[in-house]
């Protein structure tokens, strides 16, 4: 069937804070992951993927990393007018206060939605790891004529009680909501699992422009827990079952509806361990689902000399003699002599020295490792020199110098 005209807010504003240090000087979006991504990639691919390319990015705090991010690797079209992804910062049009909430960041940008007059608004959040066809989400709202959609995914009940869980009916219509219960009410049809909301949406323009205003009139300033609550006495406010989107060259060893939110140290750590192994749980190298990663203009990587396994290396990194296991080593890293990595995740322009060894660690972008540095191994000796989460991954802020404790 035709779609309809659909303009998309990807939601790019998150402070995330859980994800401290990495969130020191970026957007949570704006985190690198994977060999060559940033976390917002993946709500953008889906869309561009999905044939929607009219799409603006909300963004707030520390927003300058994302928004040059997009600038150098977004840029959809230079001749069709409606192509495009186009950060859109807090202009203040309402007064001097910055975006409250998810509905006030559209409510504060109404006059993009007047200026492309779409006929639905897909409202997407930019700070999880999944692949969506959102065509087949259009699909099923214009099947159950549906003033609202919300993307939702069947989690176990244990896990629920972490999410806003939607109760629906037989007919998959939304009756209600709960935010974080201690005890979630069941999907209709299987009674180990609820309903959680992905904060994924599609409205039809004219239903959420009543009730954008009616939410700033009651000073309500977000989708989940005011205005898709106020919308559900319609009986046109729907769930669709993420479960059911089927993504072309999925892999039978994939996870069946892989998502993460991965606003968490721990959660960000594991969801880039699932892109490894020969059959990992989200394949990357999908040609016919890519996720759009940033572009690269710089030498292939070298490797003169490692026993590497189980690892992506991204390009113009240099390995001179290095023992690499289970690791994500992005762009433009050195590697010197007799280094050995386990289990870590090191961002662009790092430099790790000779000798130096580091077993379930972060390193973050533009860090020197000094030669013979030790992290990892021993968590009460390493807490004076970088960051801890209460997991116990060790993370090396961005752009600094990490030298041996006899140096110091």
């Amino acid at each position: 069937m035709p779609h309809p005209k659909v303009l998309a807010f990807v939601l790019a504003g998150g402070k995330g804070e859980r994800l401290f240090p990495l969130t020191s000087f970026r957007s949570k979006p704006s985190v690198p992951f994977g060999g060559r991504y940033r976390i917002a990639d993946f709500a953008l691919s889906n869309l561009i993927n999905s044939q929607i390319y009219s799409i603006y990015l909300p963004v707030q705090y520390k927003s300058q990393s994302l928004i040059e991010h997009v600038r150098l690797n977004w840029v959809l079209s230079s001749v069709i007018k409606d192509h495009f992804v186009a950060v859109v910062p807090p202009q203040m049009r309402m007064g001097p206060e910055w975006f409250q909430g998810t509905a006030d960041a559209i409510f504060q940008n109404i006059n993009l939605i007047r200026q492309h007059n779409p006929e639905l608004v897909i409202i997407f959040g930019a700070d999880h790891i999944y692949r969506m066809d959102i065509r087949q989400m259009i699909d099923f709202h214009a099947k159950k004529d549906a003033h609202v959609t919300v993307a939702a995914r069947p989690s176990t009940l244990e896990q629920a009680s972490s999410f806003g869980v939607i109760i629906s009916d037989s007919e998959n219509r939304i009756v209600g909501f709960q935010e974080k219960p201690k005890k979630p009410t069941p999907m209709p049809n299987d009674p180990s699992h609820a309903y959680v909301s992905m904060g994924n949406y599609i409205f039809n323009t004219d239903i959420l422009l009543e009730a954008l205003a009616k939410a700033q009139r009651k000073k309500q300033h977000d989708f989940g827990a005011h205005v898709i609550p106020g919308l559900v006495e319609t009986e046109k406010v729907f769930a669709y079952d993420f479960a059911t989107n089927k993504i072309p060259g999925t892999m039978p060893y994939e996870e069946e509806g892989y998502w993460r939110d991965v606003g968490t140290i721990p959660a960000f750590f594991e969801a880039n361990m699932d892109m490894l192994g020969e059959s990992p749980l989200f394949e990357l190298d999908n040609k016919l689902w890519p996720i759009h990663p940033s572009g690269y203009e710089g030498p292939a990587t070298k490797i003169l000399r490692g026993d590497i396994r189980n690892s992506i290396i991204a390009e113009g990194t240099v390995i001179h003699k290095a023992k690499i296991r289970n690791s994500i080593i992005r762009s433009d890293v050195t590697i010197e002599n007799d280094v050995s990595v386990e289990d870590c995740i090191i961002m662009d322009n790092a430099v790790l020295k000779k000798g130096c060894k580091l077993r379930k660690v972060i390193v973050d972008k533009l860090n020197v490792i000094d030669e013979g540095e030790e992290i990892g191994f021993e968590p009460e000796k390493d807490r004076f020199r970088c960051h801890i989460d209460s997991s116990g991954i060790a993370l090396i802020p961005r752009g600094g110098k990490l030298v041996r404790s006899s140096e110091k």
